[in-house]
């Protein structure tokens, strides 16, 4: 049997082939989308063509890559066009995301854009009603999801005079809302094909009504649904949190958010490209970009000469194979030859300059590129990078990724290292390399990316065989109670020049002579600290996910659990997990003692308030790991 790839299908396309199915045909989708994921297919041109049967063709035309149409998708059988097929089809293709701006991205015309993001955090507002509380996680409270009816501080109604959601606006958030609290009631499990489609009608309504954010969660929810069902293998629970958690947590705030904060719970759709001047930059590393929406590519970092750190990037539909490719492939900036992995070792004189916000250079028309010479991580400007404490470095990124709030600098959630490499360290998750950096924090070292297309697991695996070296590396943060950085790219173990981890594929003779690094009993031993049972609340939370609402109802008594967590100085994190036990498990009746439905949107609202604090108090308590432990004054290792 061959098969190729099935094109995207637009978000509208596919819910109005739901939506016009009968409901007997709608108890038949998921069934019919399991079975067409077994048939072959074939691509001529723009067709995708997939054997129903024998007799039966179904045929997916995409001109320009996406299938942008219902009569697009065709049938050849009795029952068409009212047949189960065209619906099935359109739910089991992926679902088309906007590619991620490239780095190199044309400037686009002011007029165009959204309203601008805001430039500061907004005020914090009263932890859910789980009752007052007074404990050392009293402020982690204060995240966005209060109910639209709490006013203002001092009680005084909002402002009229400042911007707000239209009732369209409101409307479009209010389907997202209803369609995610749909999936958190029924689970993973219950959210096939019609579930889905409700997304996807909902993302299509908040993108025509001017909610960029909202959509794009929307879509990654279904992306994220669709792998869980299918047992993709890269499929994790708490990246399906993750995404649930952003479309509640920002639909729920475009009734409520006022002036520059509406323009972050909006999003947009295109950053805008703001002239630069003249730059001076040096090559950092070169990473491939592999996302989960079928886009692909390369992303190089540079660095001025003032540390601000910029991108040159090439992102666009395709697999890990892409990636590889573009690395080596000419960057689109100016009239320089340099390919991806070239300018991370080289650098560049650029004269008028456009960045987007987020570090992104644009490739317009007036933008003039040459290659000059770049510096080693051990020469000035690049070395400033190392001196700034870990710690510091840690509070930087943690604050670029809070919610509703401009995004940081580029590179803001990018650490820079110096570490000596201790050896391999046993995870449910799989291996990962534990290191220690400076002041003698312990950090544990993971890939970036598992894909077996990219060298990332086999090169972590290798420097896992040679404890005691020294390293100097780049990381991107990932928040946890413990230390814990995703490698990136690292300086070269005993020859100049550096290692794109997820390019560059080193060898054993790469490494040091096994008898010259430290034995690791020579090694200071990690400081263990003490462990938050933060872990109590968020398997709940995360239980719920694949679940559903109702399973989590049938668990025991969470009595003790919230007394355990109250002892150890989480009162909120106890009040969290009683209410959302008590409305998972709460039905009511009406006069004839029949249940009345549940009470979806009390759930959804008490688990959004859950994953919010759980995810403020792992934030908080990454921040407090990377403080170098007590009377430790070992000096930071050198490269």
């Amino acid at each position: 049997m061959t098969t190729v790839p099935l094109p995207p299908v637009a978000p509208e396309v596919a819910a109005t082939l739901v939506e016009e199915l009968s409901v007997r045909l709608r108890k038949r989708l998921d069934a019919a989308v399991t079975k067409l994921a077994t048939r072959p297919t074939h691509r001529d041109g723009d067709t995708v063509t997939i054997a129903v049967d024998d007799d039966t063709e179904l045929r997916l035309h995409a001109p320009g890559g996406v299938v942008g149409s219902v009569d697009d998708i065709t049938c050849g059988c009795l029952l068409a066009p009212a047949c189960v097929h065209r619906a099935a089809a359109a739910s089991a293709a992926p679902v088309p995301d906007p590619a991620p701006e490239p780095d190199s991205a044309p400037e686009r015309d002011p007029a165009l854009e959204p309203a601008p993001a805001p430039t500061s955090e907004p005020a914090s507002e009263a932890a859910p009603a789980t009752g007052p509380e007074s404990g050392p996680d009293a402020a982690l409270t204060a995240d966005p999801i209060a109910p639209a009816s709490v006013p203002a501080p001092g009680g005084a109604a909002p402002p009229t005079d400042e911007e707000r959601a239209t009732p369209a606006q409101c409307e479009a958030a209010a389907g997202l809302w209803s369609a995610a609290a749909a999936v958190l009631e029924s689970g993973v499990d219950g959210a096939g094909a019609v579930a889905q489609a409700a997304l996807l009608r909902a993302a299509h309504t908040a993108r025509l009504r001017q909610l960029p954010r909202g959509a794009s969660a929307a879509l990654a929810v279904v992306t994220l649904l669709r792998a869980a069902r299918a047992g993709d293998a890269s499929y994790r629970t708490v990246d399906l949190v993750t995404a649930l958690a952003e479309l509640l947590g920002t639909a729920h705030r475009v009734g409520t958010a006022r002036g520059p904060e509406l323009a972050a719970v909006r999003g947009r759709a295109r950053w805008p490209y703001s002239p630069d001047g003249s730059l001076r930059l040096y090559g950092l590393f070169t990473e491939p970009v592999v996302t989960d929406t079928g886009h692909a590519g390369a992303r190089t970092w540079t660095a001025a000469s003032d540390g601000r750190l910029y991108t040159v990037g090439d992102v666009a539909t395709g697999g890990a194979s892409r990636a590889t490719g573009v690395a080596n492939r000419a960057v689109r900036l100016g009239d320089t030859a340099l390919s991806h992995r070239e300018l991370g070792r080289a650098g560049l004189l650029v004269s008028g300059a456009t960045v987007s916000p987020d570090g992104r250079l644009g490739a317009g028309k007036g933008v003039r590129a040459v290659t000059a010479a770049g510096a080693a991580w051990s020469e000035p400007p690049l070395a400033a990078l190392w001196e700034v404490p870990p710690a510091e470095q840690v509070v930087r990124a943690l604050r670029s990724a809070s919610h509703y709030a401009e995004p940081g600098a580029a590179g803001s959630d990018l650490l820079f290292l110096d570490v000596q490499l201790r050896g391999a360290v046993r995870e449910s998750g799989g291996m990962c390399l534990l290191a220690r950096c400076d002041g003698g924090v312990s950090v544990r070292l993971t890939v970036a990316d598992d894909d077996p297309a990219l060298p990332h697991r086999d090169n972590l695996t290798l420097l896992a065989t040679a404890p005691g070296t020294r390293l100097r590396i780049i990381g991107r943060l990932i928040s946890a109670p413990h230390p814990r950085l995703a490698l990136l790219a690292c300086a070269h173990p005993t020859e100049e020049g550096t290692v794109d981890l997820g390019f560059d594929r080193l060898r054993r003779a790469d490494l040091p002579d096994p008898g010259a690094s430290v034995h690791p009993a020579a090694v200071q031993p990690a400081v263990h600290r003490g462990e938050s049972p933060l872990h109590l609340l968020e398997r709940r939370v995360e239980q719920a996910v694949p679940a559903g609402r109702a399973a989590l109802g049938m668990l025991g008594d969470v009595t003790a659990e919230a007394h355990r967590l109250r002892r150890a100085g989480l009162p909120t994190a106890a009040g969290l997990l009683t209410a959302l036990r008590s409305t998972a498990g709460r039905r009511a009746r009406d006069h004839f003692g029949r249940l009345l439905p549940a009470d979806s949107d009390g759930f959804a609202l008490n688990w959004l308030a859950a994953a919010r604090y759980t995810a403020a108090v792992t934030d908080s308590l990454c921040a407090t790991a990377w403080q170098p432990p007590p009377n430790i004054s070992a000096p930071a290792p050198t490269p």
